[in-house]
């Protein structure tokens, strides 16, 4: 494994962590503000300990998978996650879908949870809370394990792991100091480069699954971002272009 295959699978990583755990957070935030901390700190570690406990499982018996035959399922799973993040971050760029803000997520959560009911006291334990912070946090969870193993597919686990590690410290420690949404963070650019770096490492994983030379090695992987990265920008001109076009005058 190259140092330029690292770095970019620790950023990759780091990135695509940042953006889940920054959603996750915001929920964990709302639901501790409006109904208390312990059942919403208790969900999101039972969750972070139901996630340990699946990767605990299933990680070694990806060891069983032949090399290139996993390189392949992740490639393609990698792929269309990619574009899926992809596609969202151009919409938004082009201002076709609102942008994700995750000021106006926590008070909607804040009001959801405000108009449940039956809040968290001394004496009863507020299953609501903590449910909905551990579906929170599993989902957002499951979605970073994901990247992480799929972009760590070719060797690089560790060092996708000590990204996707780093992102959830910073987020972490970012919401107890200050005890807010991180609404100023650019998600969407975030997600942008997410989704750019993400379907790189799809076509790539693809191409070392199906054993096809890329010309430079992981070289090519820089290739690749920088020829996504231009038909990103070039789609988010057509899409803005049509979206003036259809608008009513």
């Amino acid at each position: 494994m190259s140092w330029l295959h690292a770095s970019t699978a620790f950023v990759a990583a780091f990135l695509a962590s940042l953006v889940e755990c920054v959603e996750a957070l915001t929920i964990v935030l709302a639901v501790g503000a409006t109904r208390g901390w312990r059942p919403a700190l208790l969900g999101a570690a039972a969750s972070a300990i139901f996630l340990i406990i699946l990767v605990a499982i299933f990680g070694p018996a990806l060891g069983r998978v032949p090399i290139t035959t996993l390189q392949l399922i992740v490639g393609i799973l990698l792929l269309l996650f990619g574009i899926r993040w992809l596609r969202k971050a151009i919409l938004r760029a082009a201002r076709v879908i609102a942008t994700h803000d995750e000021a106006k997520i926590y008070a909607e959560e804040t009001a959801l949870m405000r108009s449940a009911g039956g809040a968290s006291t001394r004496a009863h334990f507020d299953t609501i809370a903590f449910l909905a912070c551990f579906k929170a946090v599993t989902l957002e969870g499951l979605e970073v394990s994901f990247t992480v193993i799929a972009i760590g597919a070719g060797g690089s686990l560790l060092v996708a792991s000590l990204g996707a590690a780093l992102a959830a410290v910073l987020v972490i420690m970012l919401g107890f100091i200050l005890h807010h949404p991180l609404s100023r963070v650019p998600e969407n650019t975030l997600k942008f480069t997410v989704g750019i770096m993400l379907t790189a490492f799809g076509i790539f994983w693809i191409g070392e699954g199906l054993a096809l030379p890329w010309p430079g090695e992981d070289l090519a992987l820089l290739a690749m971002i920088a020829l996504l990265l231009l038909f990103s920008a070039l789609a988010v001109r057509i899409a803005r272009g049509r979206a003036r076009t259809t608008a009513p005058s």
